[in-house]
Parts: C-alpha cells; sequence; structure tokens
C-alpha cells in the first residue's frame, strides 16, 4: 500500500496536503477544459457533417457532368482537353490555439485572380457538360479545403479530449485518493504518537507526585 511507503512526519504532511490542493485545482481546471473541448468539437463535428454534405454533392454534380461529357466526346479527346491544367493552387497553412490545440487553418490562392481562368482547351472541340464539369469542381474547391480543415481539427479535438480525459481520471481515481489516504495515515500516526506522548507525560507525572509522596512521609 501507499501508506507504507511515507514518512509519518509533519512535515511530509504538510507537503502532502500542497500536492493534495495543488491536485485538487488541477483536476477542476481539467474538467473545465474537458467540458469545453467536448462542447466545441460537437459544434464542430455538427459543421463538419453539413460542409460534407455540400461536398458530396458538389463532387455528385461534377461526376455527372464529367459522364455527360465522356459520353458526347472520344476518350482520346478529353484526356487531351485535361492534361495541361491552366490555374494553379498555392496552399498556405496558419495555426489557430484553441484549448491548448494547434489547429490549422488551410488559405489559398491561384496563380490568376480571374475565376473564369480555369479552362485549359479550346471550346471550338470540347463539350459544354465538360465545362460545366470543370466550373463546379472550381466552385466546390474552397469547400473542400474548409472540410479538410474540419476534419483535421476534429481529429486534433478528439485526441486531445481523450489525453485530458485520462489525466483526469488519473487525478481522480489514482492521484488524489492516493494523497488522501497518506494525509489519513500520517493523521492517525502523529494522533497515536501523540496520545503515547500524553500517557508517557502522565505517567511519569504519576511517578513523581508518588515519588514526593513517599518522602514527604519519610520525612515526618
Amino acid at each position: 500500500m501507499a501508506t507504507t511507503q511515507v514518512n509519518p512526519t509533519r512535515m511530509e504532511l504538510t507537503r502532502l496536503k500542497r500536492k493534495l490542493v495543488t491536485a485538487l485545482k488541477g483536476h477542476k481546471l481539467l474538467k473545465d477544459k474537458r467540458d469545453e473541448l467536448m462542447r466545441q468539437f460537437l459544434d464542430m463535428v455538427r459543421e463538419n457533417m453539413t460542409l460534407r454534405q455540400q461536398v458530396e454533392e458538389g463532387i455528385r454534380a461534377a461526376n455527372q457532368n464529367f459522364v455527360l461529357a465522356s459520353a458526347v466526346m472520344n476518350e482520346p479527346a478529353l484526356q487531351t482537353a485535361l492534361m495541361a491544367p491552366k490555374q494553379s493552387v498555392t496552399l498556405d497553412i496558419a495555426y489557430k490555439n484553441v484549448m491548448s490545440v494547434e489547429i490549422p487553418q488551410f488559405s489559398y490562392h491561384t496563380r490568376t485572380s480571374n475565376p473564369h481562368d480555369i479552362y485549359s482547351y479550346g471550346y471550338g472541340f470540347t463539350s459544354a457538360d465538360l465545362d460545366d464539369a470543370v466550373k463546379s469542381l472550381a466552385e466546390i474547391f474552397p469547400q473542400m479545403l474548409e472540410l479538410a480543415e474540419k476534419e483535421k481539427a476534429c481529429q486534433m479535438m478528439a485526441a486531445e479530449i481523450e489525453k485530458t480525459r485520462r489525466r483526469v481520471n488519473a487525478l481522480e481515481h489514482v492521484m488524489i485518493p492516493d494523497y488522501q489516504e497518506k494525509i489519513k495515515y500520517i493523521t492517525m500516526k502523529l494522533d497515536e504518537n501523540e496520545r503515547s506522548t500524553q500517557i508517557r507525560l502522565m505517567k511519569v507525572k504519576d511517578m513523581m507526585i508518588k515519588e514526593r509522596i513517599e518522602q514527604s512521609r519519610a520525612q515526618a
């Protein structure tokens, strides 16, 4: 047991009481952090689900347009039209601290600022369905990037919640009970020693009184 590994002194008792106070404060702070993380995590999950539905719908529409384009155009012409993309994208990553979690934030900029500068082919030998497919993907790209940001944030928040939960459980079920048990053990030992000291003092006092009485009788 933990009580057999502790020195039952007042100095040790004071030290353990300070540790217990610190552990109780840390336990409360970690519980508050865990609850706030859970609240923000659930809000983020709901946003992520809504955004995922929008992205999946946009990708589904783009795929339908690609299917229509491939039905009208032959395969070599379609591959040639999409072989050399005209636009390029540069991704920038920043970080935001949320409850000690460094959540990435994605932003991007294209080679040119013209939103219509996305077609790498001429219009003479391609289908309008291909134009719609490329436009659909270009329009859904910001939402796809935001979805990636939200999903990464959810993963990091979930990991932090699990880590915080384990710390809370360790404090609540291991460290705090251990400190309380040691404090109780030392307090009992000190009380026992104090009672023993008082009994010894009382016995010494009785012996001294008895000795004085005997001396008085001998003198009389």
